[in-house]
């Protein structure tokens, strides 16, 4: 989980500051990644506190390169970005690591938090917390591909491959 993470830092890192401020695709996509990072993350739900806020938006409004209607509450420097991954990696780690069996195998959110903060898909809402971790894990791959392909075709960059972290 944590070099998928990882992979995530470093395409932030690389983004040129110029795509992130201008072409908001790179930008949009890792704050979405990040934000369920970390809600997917939080246990109890009910607990979640974002490190970055948000706001939701009228999903017929949104603006250009946004790719859900959960929008950052302001800008997010990528540095900011990369301080929230930092602190939401060791909360990964935490939860993993800490984790009973018993609570793996509970159910991840109750139904009084699934509308708590308006993120919770309708498809996620009878995973235990050891599917949520899986889900979160593919998630935030299959983000983190995307991203290395935008800043590929748009710079020439793309983060190495992150084979395994501490």
């Amino acid at each position: 989980f944590a070099a998928a993470i990882d992979m995530l830092n470093n395409i932030i890192a690389l983004c040129p500051d110029e795509l992130w401020e201008k072409d908001k695709q790179v930008y949009y996509m890792s704050y979405h990644t990040i934000i369920f990072l970390d809600y997917y993350l939080t246990s109890p739900v009910k607990d979640f506190k974002p490190l970055l806020p948000y706001t939701l938006c009228d999903p017929d409004h949104l603006p250009e390169s946004a790719i859900d209607d959960v929008i950052p509450s302001r800008f997010y420097s990528r540095e900011e970005m990369k301080n929230a991954l930092s602190i939401i990696r060791e909360k990964c780690k935490q939860l993993i690591y800490t984790s009973p069996e018993e609570k793996l195998n509970e159910r991840w959110i109750s139904d009084g938090e699934i509308e708590l903060h308006g993120l919770c898909p309708s498809l996620v809402i009878n995973y235990t917390l050891l599917e949520i971790l899986f889900y979160n894990f593919r998630h935030v791959q299959h983000h983190v591909g995307q991203l290395n392909l935008l800043l590929r075709q748009k710079t020439n960059l793309s983060a190495d491959w992150i084979a395994i972290a501490d």
